[in-house]
């Protein structure tokens, strides 16, 4: 068995990662190159060739408090050395009990059951359960269906993959394998335009003609993150909550991406003035340490679900509640809420909106957009992945584009010359990137 080392990665052991391992949504024909990194401290990532790169993802949006944190190391240490894992069917531990009273203390008033799962994705599985199990116990087994919103994106498990776009989700091809769901068209009102009734007529519609059979509407609160990066009027978010408690619907709120102050308010429904029935969270919930998510709930929800026939609620992972997980972010959550974040987010904000501003003027930019700790740069074409990517790396940035947009949603912890030199490097590609593509 060969010996890991630290700091430098071999060209036998990338030979292998090409022929060998698949990387997210990659293929195996031709791979696309994988950077080999060997270590991460603070925004910054070290190549295996000794670069160094700010990282404008943290790593997809989870490092919310910079790599090698010293109190969520220390933490990591204290609760490994006592317990790494022990399972949660019919036993408990301090972790998962404190982790749990945060988030019930966090989040709105209504939503008191918390489930924890091992991943965004999981959460969203068990949300749709809920839902469906909620109105079985309710005497309403025929509200078995889900109405979403197109460009919407929740997971890649096949729940989730169900209420994601059919067209523009990544999940095409599997149409005809999953349930089907109703999609009403996407909002088109951005976050800070004026309200125009059109925007909400496509769901209400359906809501009308279908709710004896939905179960619960499910959606992206404010930003629609892989479906497009796109930011929406809280005004559409307060109308589809009216419109689920005026037919009988649950609204379920995917927030695995939008959770714990990214967009500027600690939960996207916050924007909104609203509460969901079930909420989702995850990706930022360990500061990226660890994979783990939850959904809450409400307590009506709850009692009827376990009042009815199963007389439980049908779901229970391996990992559930994991301690070493539970005990990351319990510090990652009071590092958080310890830390002026919301003056931190809008500091971020502005210099996103003030350094991503040139790039509007570039021929090939559709759009420039940014809100809390995100900034959006969308292309009139789709990018070439590889070449952008070897070209901000060699920027001395960690970008990861797709289809039209090159965004970013850097780490919390980062400082302005490092957000400078991002967004500014990022600005700079982005010109040279299209100045090339119109020469070919």
């Amino acid at each position: 068995m060969s010996s890991f080392v630290k700091d430098t990665i071999t060209d036998e052991q990338i030979r292998y990662d090409q022929e060998h391992i698949w990387h997210p949504y990659s293929s195996m024909i031709n791979p696309p190159p994988a950077y080999p990194v060997v270590s991460a401290k603070g925004v910054r990532l070290t190549l295996s060739d000794g670069r160094e790169l700010i990282d404008g993802m943290a790593s997809w949006w989870s490092v919310i408090h910079g790599y090698q944190h010293p109190e969520l190391n220390a933490a990591a240490h204290e609760q490994i050395d006592t317990m790494a894992h022990v399972m949660f069917g019919g036993l408990t531990h301090e972790p998962a009990i404190e982790l749990c009273r945060t988030l019930v203390e966090m989040t709105a008033e209504p939503l008191q059951k918390v489930f924890l799962a091992d991943s965004g994705s999981v959460a969203v599985e068990v949300a749709i359960k809920m839902a469906i199990q909620y109105w079985h116990a309710a005497g309403k087994p025929q509200k078995s269906k889900l109405i979403t919103i197109r460009n919407g994106y929740h997971g890649d498990t096949f729940g989730a993959m169900a209420v994601c776009d059919p067209v523009n989700g990544m999940h095409e091809i599997f149409t005809q394998t999953l349930p089907q769901h109703y999609f009403a068209d996407r909002p088109e009102i951005g976050f800070s335009e004026p309200w125009n009734n059109q925007d909400i007529l496509s769901l209400q519609a359906l809501i009308e003609t279908h709710h004896d059979h939905i179960a619960a509407l499910i959606l992206e609160p404010i930003v629609q993150g892989a479906g497009g990066m796109r930011f929406y009027s809280p005004e559409y978010l307060k109308r589809a909550r009216t419109l689920c408690d005026q037919y009988g619907l649950l609204l379920i709120a995917d927030e695995i991406a939008t959770g714990f102050g990214r967009t500027g308010e600690l939960f996207a429904c916050d924007h909104a003035g609203i509460t969901p029935d079930i909420l989702c969270l995850g990706k930022a919930i360990t500061g990226g340490y660890m994979t783990l998510a939850a959904t809450l709930t409400t307590s009506a929800i709850a009692e009827m679900i376990s009042s009815g026939g199963a007389g439980c609620f049908m779901h229970g992972p391996t990992f559930m509640g994991n301690p070493l997980a539970c005990s990351i972010a319990n510090k990652s959550l009071e590092l958080l809420l310890n830390s002026d974040w919301k003056s931190n987010i809008k500091r971020i904000e502005t210099q996103l909106t003030q350094n991503l501003a040139p790039a509007k003027s570039i021929k090939g930019v559709a759009d420039v957009r940014c809100l809390g700790a995100i900034g959006v740069i969308e292309l009139t074409e789709p990018v070439n992945a590889q070449r952008i990517q070897k070209m901000l790396v060699d920027e001395g940035i960690w970008v990861r584009p797709f289809g039209k947009l090159v965004y970013i949603m850097p780490p919390y912890v980062i400082d302005n010359d490092s957000l400078d030199a991002l967004t500014l490097g990022l600005v700079r590609v982005v010109k040279q990137y299209l100045d090339q593509y119109e020469t070919d």
